[in-house]
Order: C-alpha cells, then structure tokens, then sequence
C-alpha cells in the first residue's frame, strides 16, 4: 500500500492544485474586462519544472549526494529548477500588479502553486532510486 497509497496522495495534491488554478481564473469574484485566464501560462511551469531532474537522472548523476562534493550537472539542473519555480510564483505577482488579474486571483495561484510544488517535489522524493551499498 506504500507506493499505491503515495500516487493516490499525490495525486489528490495535484488536484487541489489545479482546481485552485482554475478557480482563480473562473471565478467571477475575480474576473477583469481584461480577462483572466493568463493565470494559466503557469501550466507551462509545472511542465517544465522536473525536465532538469528527469535529465540529471537519466544522465546517472545523484541528487542525494551531499557529501561536500559538488556536481556540475546537478548545480546547474537545482538552478535551473530554482528559476522556474520562482518564475512560477513571480507570474501572477506580475499579472496581479499590472491589473490583468485581481489579488485574490493571485492569492489562489500562490496557494495552488504551493500545492503543485509539493507534489512534485513529493515524487522525486517518493520514487528516487535506493542504493545497493547498504549502509
């Protein structure tokens, strides 16, 4: 029940996000004459989020090594990872203050943000690798 009780929590996660995501572009409460849905470039982000993980693992290198030793590929995928995620909490703040969307859009955002990050952050942590060395 470990692994099948993991995808099912996840993916409750990932469904309050996205529902938070929409609320904040369907709710009338919320809407602008500009209209709202830009709230959902943040789709893109949650795309590209783990590509930087899924390329450093399929490239062999090990996130879990935090033995004083630096790896390039791994600095340079957290990096890249770092960047998009602050991009994605750095968009509605954007849209919020330019008047596209309204505050309380972006509070919805933020939040559902929140949750799609931890899910994500919840798989690589859920299904990474065991190592043989046993110790």
């Amino acid at each position: 029940m470990g692994t099948l009780g993991a995808i099912i929590g996840m993916s409750f996660l990932c469904a309050i996000g996205i529902l938070l995501l929409v609320l904040g572009c369907s709710l009338d409460k919320f809407k602008t004459e500009k209209g709202s849905w830009w709230i959902m470039f943040n789709l893109f982000f949650y795309v590209l989020v783990p590509i930087p993980a899924l390329i450093v693992r399929r490239l062999g290198a090990d996130f879990s090594s935090f033995s004083g030793s630096s790896n390039l590929v791994v600095e340079l995928a957290l990096f890249f990872t770092s960047g998009i995620v602050v991009s994605a909490f750095g968009l509605p703040v954007v849209l919020a203050r330019a008047g596209i969307i309204k505050y309380g859009a972006m509070g919805l955002v933020m939040t559902g943000n929140l949750f799609i990050f931890l899910t994500i952050l919840l798989f690589f942590t859920a299904f990474q690798p065991e190592d043989d060395f046993g110790f």
